[in-house]
């Protein structure tokens, strides 16, 4: 079991990097939680640390003290991470532990206080000490995916909202499906079968999307959008196409004169 280290206020701020001034002024804003008190000594510990350090790396990232003020509540009072994992941890989905600085370094400039209580309420995130806990790394990969293609992380979170009702009335339907002809224990093993539904009807889905915005595409362009760039090969721009030339006719003879 490791032994928990513990600091007084001077011994603190030298491991953190930080003068005690800096340290007094953190506690005064309350962007580290109050010591433990020995008589008129205050204790310190690796909780207090790694907080002070997530701080260095949020005013490194160009967070204001409001907004980390705000960022520390947020961990402070979110989601624990029983509540996250609920009875268990996923079945298929793996769990991420990250860091806080980790956390904005995925999601450059937008881990406001508002999306982490938005991925909270999803389910997405928990809390576990220092650590924050995504409940997915396949989600969190996709999400942080789509931030970096420029998708806003509170428009990500919201399609969330909506994908994870339309998961739910999925998994309702094929559960009655299965349990109207099988037993429960067979559910597990049939799993697999909804999956492949699932990704196939996506998949088919997502190809009448694509083929409807082309063809919106298409009527939204001009006729002389339409046309080909460039005269047809061989033939000069600007020219007209010559017609196949044909041989002149000859005129008709006309008869001798007679003297």
């Amino acid at each position: 079991m490791t032994e928990k280290c513990e600091y007084r206020m001077e011994e603190l701020a030298r491991q953190a990097g930080i003068t005690v001034r800096t340290l007094r002024f953190y506690r005064e804003r309350k962007l580290i939680p109050p010591p433990r008190r020995e008589g008129r000594i205050a204790w310190y510990d690796d909780h207090h640390l790694a907080r002070l350090r997530t701080i260095s790396a949020l005013l490194e990232r160009g967070h204001t003290l409001n907004g980390i003020a705000e960022l520390a509540d947020a961990f402070d009072h979110g989601r624990d991470v029983g509540d996250l994992l609920g009875l268990g941890e996923p079945t298929e989905e793996i769990p991420v532990r990250l860091t806080p600085e980790e956390l904005a370094a995925r999601f450059e400039g937008q881990d406001t206080p508002e999306n982490l209580a938005a991925a909270m309420e999803l389910g997405y995130l928990g809390i576990d000490g220092d650590e924050v806990v995504h409940i997915s790394r396949r989600l969190l990969d996709a999400s942080s995916a789509l931030v970096r293609e420029g998708v806003p992380l509170a428009e990500v979170l919201g399609a969330g909202g909506r994908v994870r009702a339309h998961a739910d009335a999925l998994a309702a339907l094929f559960a009655d499906l299965v349990l109207r002809h099988a037993a429960p224990d067979d559910l597990p093993r049939l799993r697999p079968l909804a999956r492949s539904v699932v990704e196939a009807e996506l998949s088919l889905a997502l190809d009448r999307k694509l083929r409807e915005q082309q063809a919106e595409a298409g009527l939204r362009q001009g006729p002389s959008e339409r046309i080909a760039d460039g005269p047809p090969e061989g033939r000069p721009e600007g020219r007209p196409e010559k017609s196949p030339e044909r041989p002149p006719e000859e005129s008709p003879k006309r008869p001798p004169e007679r003297p």
